[in-house]
């Protein structure tokens, strides 16, 4: 058991890409592609489990953790390992990989062997960001995670797919290069790459504080745009318009929002400290303006995007308001909005494969022809609202009450009321496509009501909305092993200059 310990995270790395070069090698016959990244992401699945199911709960730091040599010079490290605050995560990514196959399986008609390399290169780029623990090691699998997504988009977009993976590749590509300076300005000032060793070294050491917190905002600033934070979010809406279904699904908000909590506020706590105000009212601005944005949206994907963006609002309002309650519930609402878009994204997508459209006027009446396409859809509406019992209302309520307690009553207030118009778009959205009269579409179009394989992986998605939602401690319990909140080691951590513009009030605890 102690070496399957040691190598288990280099697996589920290898993994996926491992499927990838089998998939490039083998000819794309009798849906060939599409059965070995169907079994390729199974693997890495059931590979994953392996870590929740032998985490120790009370082992401080980092555990399944290898750490050898890699370059000589400059000093860079395999370091690699998972905590409370990543491992779920990486069971995240292994769920949503299969979800990702079966909901391309019909969609994808040409190319299949261009998508599911990209496809399963994009898993391991994001299992690496997860586990990576040398932050040039991070920086790679970041890099690489932006790659495959480009290229997909611009290959099966559907209306305007080049301008968009333009847009795309820039808004998070440019951003990445300030974020390669701070990283190797940290080098050159301590000799060291090391995730754990720079913690100490940026928490306790002697810097300049105008420099530290340039450095910082380079983090923040790629992180944030990853996320996307308003008004850092214009790549969103023509991303899930254009990208493949699968894609838009494993990559929004998780590596960004991880990224923020791990290496901005894990490595430089003061300064994010700082910057909090701000954060905070760009999330309660960005919870807002999503969710006003959805509601009048005609297309379904555009209208998941601008939700995607309130939602995930929500989470880094919880990261920026520095309580242990708040970490918590904003790395479990991580994980609920995972599973919870996971359904939402195959559920679209299997709607559009089978009408055609995207349009929302155009659907109507559904209900009595795809019953059970109806109830999934349903289900997983009332989760991402955050009907009690399921696992949306979890991750809400802690937010929402770390918020109220800890920070400000009156940004907790302002929040709420995006739940409510959250509640509004997403019923709407289910009035306007499954009930009333039935639209020429649904007259004109006779359709199939969901197939096996989107039954198979739908049901156990289903049904652990429901677990997460009426025991939460299960994944709670571990996540908080790896929340701590950071001491303050500077009062003044902004420059002159950006102190005279910060707002009033500090955010405590």
């Amino acid at each position: 058991m102690e070496a399957i310990n040691q190598s288990i995270l280099t697996w589920i790395i290898l993994a996926p890409l491992a499927g990838a070069v089998l998939v490039a090698l083998l000819p794309d016959r009798y849906k060939l592609p599409n059965w070995i990244a169907l079994l390729t992401t199974l693997v890495s699945f059931l590979l994953s489990l392996h870590l929740p199911a032998h985490f120790n709960a009370a082992q401080p730091g980092f555990q399944f953790e290898i750490n050898t040599p890699w370059i000589e010079n400059p000093a860079i490290f395999y370091h690699v390992g998972v905590d409370g605050l990543s491992v779920w995560l990486v069971v995240l990514v292994g769920l949503l990989a299969p979800v990702g196959v079966i909901v391309s399986w019909n969609a994808i008609k040409e190319r299949r062997k261009i998508f599911y390399s990209l496809f399963l290169i994009q898993q391991t780029a994001m299992v690496g960001v997860f586990v990576a623990l040398d932050l040039m090691l991070y920086y790679g699998f970041w890099e690489l995670s932006l790659v495959p997504m480009a290229i997909l988009i611009a290959m099966y977009g559907r209306k305007d797919g080049p301008k968009a993976a333009l847009k795309f590749f820039l808004f998070t590509f440019i951003p990445s290069a300030p974020l390669l300076v701070a990283i190797l300005w940290i080098y050159a000032r301590t000799g060291s790459f090391d995730f754990v060793t720079l913690q100490l070294l940026l928490t306790h050491g002697n810097f300049p504080a105008a420099a530290l917190f340039w450095v910082a905002l380079a983090f923040l600033f790629a992180f944030a745009v990853k996320v996307p934070v308003f008004p850092l979010h214009g790549w969103l809406a023509d991303t899930f318009s254009e990208a493949p279904v699968a894609m838009s699904m494993v990559v929004a908000g998780k590596l960004g929002l991880y990224s923020m909590l791990r290496f901005h506020i894990g490595l430089f706590p003061s300064q994010a400290r700082a910057m909090a105000p701000w954060l905070i009212g760009l999330a309660v601005i960005g919870i807002l303006y999503g969710a006003c944005l959805a509601l009048v949206q005609r297309d379904f994907w555009r209208l998941l995007a601008y939700a995607v963006i309130s939602h995930f609002s929500f989470v880094t309002l919880a990261l920026y308001g520095f309580t242990f309650t708040g970490w918590a519930g904003g790395i479990y609402q991580i994980l609920n909005q995972g599973v919870v878009e996971a359904a939402i994204f195959l559920l679209l997508g299997a709607l559009e494969v089978r009408y055609g459209t995207s349009q929302i006027g155009e659907f109507g009446g559904l209900a009595a022809k795809i019953p059970r396409l109806t109830s999934f859809f349903v289900i997983a509406t009332l989760a991402m609202i955050g009907l009690p019992l399921l696992n949306g209302f979890v991750g809400e309520f802690l937010i929402l009450s770390s918020t109220f307690n800890g920070v400000s009553r009156g940004w907790a207030i302002v929040a709420t009321v995006g739940v409510i118009l959250g509640a509004a778009y997403m019923l709407w959205l289910v009035q306007r496509v499954f009930y009333g009269g039935e639209s020429k579409l649904a007259l004109q179009k006779p359709t199939d009501d969901l197939e096996f394989g989107e039954l198979a992986i739908l049901t156990p998605v289903v049904v652990l909305m429901l677990v997460m939602g009426v025991a939460p401690m299960q994944w709670i319990n571990t996540i908080e092993t790896g929340v701590h909140l950071p001491p303050i080691h500077s009062a003044n951590t902004l420059p002159p200059s950006m102190l005279q513009l910060a707002p009033p009030g500090e955010v405590q605890r």
